[in-house]
């Protein structure tokens, strides 16, 4: 959970970053945010899944966004507020890719990966 800031100011942080990733990774909503929703800020994981979906691109999500949000699955608070750092952070991310080796971007790609990956991991297992 974050702690030292509001919740709103650490989804908006987390949504940059997100953007950020997007921009120069292609990576955001699945790779990302839904784990950081739930890691960060104790979204169940399909309140994570749901609520990702309001700021990712609609045409893809929209269908999956209908469905989570019949069920109640969607903060759209959080959804809406994540949609600014999500642009934002898109925005930078993909300038900041130009300067970025192929190989180094793939690394950090992974890394980034992988330390998600053994978070999650972690989490689910031995919280």
């Amino acid at each position: 959970m974050v702690e030292g800031i509001g919740r709103d100011t650490g989804i908006f942080v987390v949504a940059c970053m997100c953007g950020v990733a997007s921009g120069m990774f292609g990576i955001g909503g699945g790779v990302l945010l839904v784990p950081l929703l739930g890691l960060l800020f104790s979204f169940s994981q399909h309140r994570a899944q749901g609520t990702s979906l309001v700021a990712m691109i609609p045409p893809t999500g929209a269908l999956a966004l209908m469905a989570y949000a019949r069920q109640g699955f969607v903060s759209w608070r959080t959804g809406l507020l994540l949609i600014p750092g999500v642009f934002l952070g898109g925005i930078v991310g993909g300038i900041l890719a130009k300067n970025i080796q192929p190989r180094r971007m793939r690394q950090v790609f992974a890394g980034i990966l992988f330390a998600l990956g053994a978070w999650q991991a972690a989490s689910a297992w031995w919280r």
